[in-house]
């Protein structure tokens, strides 16, 4: 893929750029390790306030940055700007809360006598320079949830982000150079999928973090695993929307429409498959339809678009076979399922009933305004039904018993249970998956620490 800003509602390509050559390559990644030494140094005030300044000067370009973002892939630009916004209150709650999240551990006293010491501590020290992989669908987000605890832990960083959103990545770059990070805090690399694997060899490189498909995330798992080097993943998922019969149906259902076409439908996050007791599906299905064919679809830098193009050509094409599949294997289509005549990489707003195991929708993500209903006879059902899936990211729970609560929490296969809402990623909690949608956890005090040498200091008597 060139690296290029390709308008994903036109088609028309607006920038290009040349992919750095290995003298670029080289001078940076010398710059990164010799920033390191010194930036390791500096205390959590200093980071902090160069922290600050960043999520002020973010907030400032919040209109202009937001345009980008969906000039580039496509979301609505109200979705952009609130998504500048979301970034630039995660960069304070790092810069508060960061010294306290890593602050020196003291193990019991007991403990600290059994071992014949004095003194014992456990300290959380930055690891190097950590190259972030990451994907287009939230082009800042994806970024600063890695940059901001890894930089105010002391780490620097290299962005390799996806080729069609260059502007973005070279706006992050930019961003924390004027809020004050010297020159090799944060580098953007401008370079091709192919150049990740000889970035991750190199031994000035001591990490490595991915979000974006299974694919991507084999290759760095495996390259890391060769070089014995640390790495968090956070990989696709097929969240599923379970709604049992106490649930508020018309909120359950309103709030589903939003779940599964935010961010165009393109989010790992997204709920995609919507599990839903028979004592109330016709009646959530009939909500949850209406919902979604309700939904204004079209240009995404007017406002009040709520759906825009898919970001590229390739992704409009997966996601067809995608329904076409279902179509051809007896699914029923209750709204959408057809590529609209036009310019641009548009698809509709989509409902999928009668899903069965052999369709590929049923275990392969739809990465797109695709939604699959299914119908579970009870509670065990949609459990049985929620995990049958190699993803296992988030869920959703909609019921208003508490014993059906504990009993989703216990057994949902995922990285999170959200219960009477949205799935959403917010920087006091943990987030990750099991199964093929990754290891390791972004934000929280457990994505601060992914990325630090901890180390046990022992004093003797």
């Amino acid at each position: 893929m060139p690296i290029a800003t390709v308008n994903p509602a036109n088609g028309e390509t607006l920038k290009t750029y040349e992919a750095m050559g290995e003298e670029e390559l080289e001078r940076r990644l010398q710059l990164a390790e010799a920033t390191f030494r010194t930036y390791r140094t500096t205390t959590f005030a200093e980071r902090a306030q160069m922290m600050n300044r960043a999520a002020g000067l973010l907030e400032e370009d919040q209109r202009e940055i937001g345009r980008v973002m969906t000039t580039e892939m496509g979301k609505p630009v109200e979705q952009a700007r609130a998504e500048a916004a979301k970034c630039a209150r995660a960069m304070r709650w790092y810069a508060e809360r960061a010294e306290g999240l890593l602050a020196d551990e003291e193990p019991p006293e007991q403990d600290v006598r059994d071992s014949g010491a004095s003194r014992v501590r456990v300290r959380y020290r930055p690891l190097g320079p950590v190259l972030a992989v990451m994907p287009w669908n939230f082009p800042l987000w994806q970024v600063i949830r890695f940059a901001a605890p890894a930089l105010m832990a002391g780490n620097v960083g290299l962005l390799k982000h996806a080729s069609n959103v260059p502007q973005t990545a070279l706006y992050l770059e930019d961003l924390f150079h004027r809020a004050g990070f010297t020159e090799g805090c944060f580098q953007t690399l401008l370079v091709g999928s192919a150049a990740v694997d000889g970035i991750l060899r190199d031994e000035r490189v001591r990490a490595a973090t991915l979000t974006g498909s299974e694919p991507a995330g084999r290759a760095v798992a495996s390259t890391a695993g060769e070089m014995i080097k640390k790495t968090v993943l956070e990989l696709g998922g097929s969240d599923p929307y379970v709604v049992m019969p106490s649930a508020d149906l018309d909120r359950a259902a309103a709030v589903a429409v939003t779940a599964r076409v935010q961010n165009n439908g393109e989010s790992c996050i997204a709920a995609k498959r919507f599990i839903v007791h028979a004592d109330v599906y016709d009646a959530f299905a009939e909500r949850f339809v209406a919902g979604m064919e309700a939904l204004r679809t079209g240009d995404p830098l007017e406002e009040g678009t709520q759906v825009g193009p898919l970001a590229t050509e390739q992704g409009r094409r997966d996601l067809e076979e995608l329904v076409d599949d279902a179509k051809r294997a007896g699914a029923e289509v209750l709204c959408g399922g057809e590529r609209p005549d036009g310019p641009g990489w548009y698809y509709p707003p989509t409902v999928l009933a009668g899903i069965t195991r052999e369709m590929r929708v049923h275990r392969e993500e739809a990465f797109g305004p695709v939604a699959t209903l299914y119908r579970a006879g009870d509670l065990d059902e949609a459990v049985l039904i929620a995990n049958d899936s190699p993803f296992g990211l988030s869920s959703n729970v909609w019921t208003r018993e508490e014993r059906e609560v504990e009993r989703f929490a216990r057994d949902l296969e995922a990285g999170a249970v959200y219960v009477n809402g949205m799935t959403a990623s917010h920087p006091a909690f943990p987030f990750g998956g099991v199964k093929r949608s990754g290891y390791g956890r972004e934000l929280s005090g457990h994505g601060i620490r992914e990325f630090c040498n901890i180390t046990t200091v022992w004093q003797g008597a």
